[in-house]
């Protein structure tokens, strides 16, 4: 009998103890768009790995844990090629993974919005993410324009990825059980190879607008030094959270324009 990885709190470490919710999460991953691998972060114990490992994609596992590690390669000893030990915020991807792949993993709390921004440097090669993480943070993600809970994460996201929130998971599933209820989503990668303007501007756009919720756009893009004769324009008497993603595509090129006529 193996001995059990003590879950560790510093890595925001909630191991899922129920299969069936297992088994679901790695059955929605389903390698769109031709991705043959599939990289699972923080795999723990194994109790997602034991689904994905029969998939026809070829499982990667990133783990940070060393005790993890440790009996992850001999739970497993014909994949340790494929457990990778590291950080994955702090990996270079594109060292391990050439061609297209999905995401998938029982995300740490405290770091899935850096994972996020993260899956966003490779845009162009996660053609799916399915992932299970703080409700709170999967609805804000799924969530449509015109929500409280919409956001600069949703906004980035969605310009690349069409998002649906699948199911809620309860805390008492996982050990230790965590104060809040987690939330399963799955990110599938959109057409969109390119958004319609600079997208370096169009980040700054989205995180100015959302860096005050109760202002007008009028107040939080000041900075950008927008046209005068766009100020009366009526999208800038909206909030962020009022805007879609082609509304701030409109508002990062109508700046890009004023910027080239000075």
């Amino acid at each position: 009998m193996m001995e059990k990885v003590k879950a560790k709190k510093h890595l925001g470490q909630h191991f899922l103890t129920d299969l069936s919710i297992a088994e679901r999460i790695a059955k929605a991953v389903t390698g769109h768009h031709g991705a043959d691998k599939v990289l699972e972060i923080g795999p723990g114990m194994g109790v997602l790995t034991d689904f994905l490992k029969d998939q026809p994609l070829e499982l990667y596992m990133i783990e940070i844990d060393r005790d993890s590690i440790a009996y992850l390669k001999k739970k497993y000893p014909d994949l340790t090629d494929r457990i990778i030990e590291g950080d994955f915020l702090k990996m270079n991807l594109e060292e391990y993974f050439k061609e297209k792949y999905a995401i998938t993993g029982n995300f740490p709390y405290n770091i899935s919005s850096q994972i996020f921004f993260k899956v966003l440097e490779v845009k162009d090669q996660v053609t799916e993410v399915v992932c299970m993480l703080q409700k709170e943070v999967a609805e804000r993600i799924a969530s449509p324009k015109g929500n409280k809970d919409y956001g600069i994460l949703s906004v980035l996201l969605q310009a690349y990825y069409d998002i649906s929130y699948l199911f809620t998971v309860p805390p008492e599933v996982f050990d230790p059980p965590p104060r809040v209820n987690s939330g399963v989503i799955r990110l599938v990668r959109n057409n969109v190879e390119k958004l319609d303007c600079n997208e370096k501007l169009f980040k700054q756009v989205v995180k100015a607008g959302f860096g005050n919720r109760r202002k007008t756009l009028r107040n939080c893009l000041k900075p950008f030094n927008l046209p005068a004769e766009f100020n009366t324009h009526p999208i800038l008497d909206k909030r962020a959270e009022q805007l879609d993603v082609a509304d701030f595509i409109f508002l990062t090129q109508t700046i890009e324009a004023a910027r080239g006529n000075h």
